[in-house]
């Protein structure tokens, strides 16, 4: 690997500061009271679900995964500044999702208005749309792109990898690529929680990394205090995330774990693990996608670590290119850790609930 020298790190800060700038000018987060988005009738719940089908539509047109994330800030910075009522939540969301894609996409994976309203299964007239566009434009002033939480996560992951480059050998696999693609994964799955949007994207990134720091190295806390005073984010609010943070990545992976059987194969010596997956328990609210269909998939996929890895292998002049794979990743799944792959061990055995 390649390590990136002082100026490579000079213009790792001068992204930084330029990323907070925009932050600063342009986040706005619509403020969540009792059952509902404050100045609208939209429930979290069903704001939640807006940005899963967020996931789920990037997934289907092969988005990047800052596509997602600022399609979901452009709905939250809408949603902070417009009265939105529930029957137009879908119209907006894939506007913004279209918006979103002509700020990040190359123009080959921009799909036409009229072709895009029939594959994301919006309900929506292409007219709808493109009307839903301009008021969009309008109330953000024609302007769209701020600084997004998988923006801050791809800056301090590149810095701390620069600064300490010894973290590299604690990883699994060395492989900074796929340790940073496996952050972004942590990111989407964040912002698909209404508690989560509260915090400024800065501050969420920062939570992720830390807690990852945590775990894989005993020297987390110099990393952190660094990182924090580069990014001037408040101590106490910081904290307040990250708790929020750990506890929701936490039970997203106690309750999605599947029921595993590992078979020995006498043929290659290796274990197979078979995945018995029980049907999800059904949300309360519809799911946007389809809202005829009588059973609700609340497992809405998003894009696999390899399905943009090799995006970090250039970042990082790991030359080496990136496994196709044709699956997609489950928003609500169980991570699979640092390992990102490799064939994991049977796992401790744990009391059964009664």
């Amino acid at each position: 690997m390649k390590y990136p020298g002082s100026a490579e790190c000079q213009r790792l800060a001068f992204l930084l500061e330029e990323a907070l700038a925009r932050e600063r000018r342009l986040w706005k987060m619509p403020l969540h009271r009792n059952i509902s988005i404050q100045g609208t009738d939209i429930s979290p719940s069903q704001h939640d679900e807006a940005v899963l089908w967020l996931g789920e539509l990037c997934c289907r047109f092969k988005f990047y995964p800052e596509t997602f994330a600022l399609a979901v800030s452009i709905l939250n910075r809408l949603l902070a500044v417009v009265k939105a009522q529930p029957k137009y939540l879908r119209c907006i969301t894939v506007t913004c999702l279209i918006l979103a894609a002509k700020t990040n996409e190359e123009a080959e994976m921009i799909l036409s208005v009229g072709d895009f309203a029939v594959q994301s299964q919006c309900n929506c007239s292409p007219a709808e749309i493109l009307r839903m566009e301009r008021i969009i434009l309008d109330k953000l002033h024609w302007d769209l792109y701020i600084a997004t939480p998988v923006d801050f996560i791809n800056i301090f992951h590149a810095m701390v990898m620069s600064s300490r480059p010894h973290i590299l050998d604690l990883l699994p696999q060395k492989n900074p690529s796929r340790h940073a693609a496996f952050l972004t994964r942590q990111v989407q799955h964040c912002m698909a929680c209404h508690q989560l949007s509260q915090f400024k994207g800065s501050t969420l990134a920062l939570a992720i990394i830390t807690l990852e720091l945590e775990r894989v190295t005993p020297d987390w806390f110099s990393v952190f205090t660094d990182l924090l005073k580069k990014a001037q984010i408040d101590s106490v609010e910081f904290i307040r995330c990250k708790e929020l943070v750990d506890q929701y990545l936490s039970s997203l992976q106690l309750s999605s774990l599947p029921n595993m059987v590992y078979i020995y194969d006498p043929a290659n010596h290796d274990l197979m693990a078979h995945h018995m997956k029980f049907k999800p328990k059904e949300q309360e609210f519809p799911n946007p996608v389809n809202c005829r269909r009588k059973k609700v998939n609340t497992h809405v996929k998003v894009m696999e670590v390899d399905d943009f890895y090799d995006g970090f292998v250039y970042l990082y002049n790991e030359g080496m290119t990136a496994p196709e794979t044709g699956q997609s990743a489950d928003i609500n799944a169980c991570e699979k850790g640092p390992e990102l792959g490799s064939i994991s061990p049977c796992p401790p055995l744990q009391t059964p609930e009664i």
